[in-house]
């Protein structure tokens, strides 16, 4: 069978459990027609780049798909047809991918990016940069 893979936004006014049932009745969908989701990961309540119907931000979902064409077909079908979903996209892939998304895994790298902590005073580290008093500022006095 085909391998998809779909995301789908759901309005922010809904809540995460909400989100969770819509997410539960699609794989019900597929499942009626002969298909499996092999994984699904909801991403948060993320803020959209614009506005969708009046909505700034949205619930992302991610499923993995292994199913006909014709359920995947039905799935989206009922998503134009739910008020919760903003938008929705389907995309066929060639293998599906194991562990964690892409989005998931961003979550816990945030914190080891190199130059992101704080130093000893509370500021930013600078790195091999030397640190300057205000009272060292050139431009403090207006002539250099």
């Amino acid at each position: 069978m085909p391998l998809y893979e779909n995301i789908f936004i759901a309005r922010q006014d809904i809540s995460t459990a909400q989100t969770e049932a819509l997410t539960e009745a699609f794989a019900a969908i597929i499942a009626e027609n002969g298909g499996e989701v092999s994984k699904k990961e909801y991403w948060g309540l993320k803020n959209i780049a614009f506005r969708i119907k009046k909505n700034r931000k949205g619930h992302y979902v991610l499923m993995n798909i292994n199913a006909p064409a014709a359920a995947v077909l039905e799935m989206e079908r009922n998503m134009r047809l739910n008020e919760d979903v903003l938008r929705h996209m389907t995309i066929r892939v060639d293998e599906l991918e194991e562990g964690p998304s892409a989005m998931l895994q961003n979550r816990g790298e945030r914190s080891d990016r190199p130059g992101r902590g704080r130093g000893e005073y509370g500021d930013e580290d600078r790195g091999d940069r030397p640190r300057r008093s205000y009272g060292e500022d050139r431009y403090a006095g207006g002539v250099e």
